[in-house]
């Protein structure tokens, strides 16, 4: 009866060693799991807002959406009428100091030397003629002819006389002489001053012309024909990319980010292409943490967690909407 009770309660494999393999399976790590993380498709230029650099009206946006546009077209352009008549205003200035530069350079012209020393021929004349005059009076005023009043009437147009003899031969020293050097480099200053003027007033009208700085496609047409624009408050005019290649922005939770490296393979999925897979490779990776860029709409979704931005190159013949919402996988 002892013996019967002892077998039973060694029972069968009592005396048998662990399997092995069950050991192993146990020990082994798990296998990593897949990242799978939120992105958006974008242009490979990222979108380029194109706004204006001066406040006033839109005279045109030439421009549609999905329109493909060079580097340099002019895709809108404001109401310029003040700016172009400041460039002419600018340039008439220029024509001006040039005129005087070049009298200054080449001296009075011979009909104006002449005319100078003709005034001072004609003011020695007059001279002549009240120095005569003056002693006649005196001559007279010696004999009790006149009163000294009359002589001293003909004594001061004598010095009056005397006077304009040498404000002309002044004038006309200063007309046959030539330029002084620096009245020649003040004029030359002057000269440069106003084209630097011209050519701050082209600049604004170019300015007046807003030009695409890219080629690309007409994403988004926000302002209109004859509406205001601000540089300090309103959006842009139009919102320019180039589609030619599309890449994903992917927010890589910080918990994942060991597991990213440039040329890694990304499978990317959208819930409105079904179960269509597009590829790509990841072409940069973000050097600082940030604020999450993509939101999944999910209730229980964490919005204080620091994403990495990471950027996937997709394959040639992804025709993805930009702007739509993915979800890449990167490969282990």
């Amino acid at each position: 009866m002892a013996v019967t009770a002892w077998v039973l309660f060694r029972g069968p494999g009592m005396d048998s060693q662990p399997d092995p393999s069950v050991a192993q399976a146990a020990a082994a790590p798990s296998a990593p799991r897949a990242v799978v993380a939120p992105g958006r498709v974008e242009p490979v230029s990222e979108e380029v807002a194109i706004g204006t650099e001066l406040d006033g009206k839109l005279a045109t946006v030439s421009v549609e959406e999905g329109q493909t546009v060079r580097r340099g077209q002019v895709v809108a352009s404001l109401v310029n009428g003040d700016f172009v008549a400041r460039v002419r205003l600018a340039e008439s200035a220029v024509h001006e100091r040039k005129a005087e530069l070049e009298r200054l350079r080449n001296g009075n012209r011979t009909q104006e030397r002449r005319e100078s020393d003709a005034f001072v021929t004609e003011a020695r004349a007059v001279l002549e003629q009240a120095r005569a005059e003056r002693d006649r009076r005196k001559y007279l005023l010696d004999r009790g002819a006149i009163s000294r009043t009359e002589f001293e009437t003909a004594d001061r147009e004598f010095n009056v006389a005397q006077a304009r003899v040498e404000a002309t031969r002044q004038r006309a020293s200063l007309v046959n002489a030539p330029s002084r050097e620096e009245d020649i480099r003040r004029a030359e200053a002057e000269v440069s001053s106003a084209e630097a003027r011209v050519a701050e007033a082209k600049a604004q009208l170019a300015k007046t012309a807003i030009v695409s700085p890219i080629n690309g496609v007409v994403l988004r047409k926000h302002k209109r024909t004859g509406e205001s624009v601000s540089t300090q408050m309103n959006g842009p005019i139009v919102v320019i990319g180039d589609t030619s290649r599309l890449r994903v922005r992917v927010d890589i939770d910080e918990t994942d980010v060991a597991r990213v490296a440039v040329g890694q393979k990304v499978s990317i999925r959208a819930a409105a292409f079904g179960d269509q897979t597009f590829t790509g490779t990841v072409s940069r990776v973000g050097s600082i943490l940030g604020k999450k860029n993509i939101r999944t709409d999910e209730p229980s979704e964490r919005v204080d967690t620091k994403i990495l931005e990471t950027l996937v190159d997709l394959d040639p013949g992804a025709n993805l909407p930009i702007g739509l919402r993915v979800d890449a996988t990167l490969q282990k």
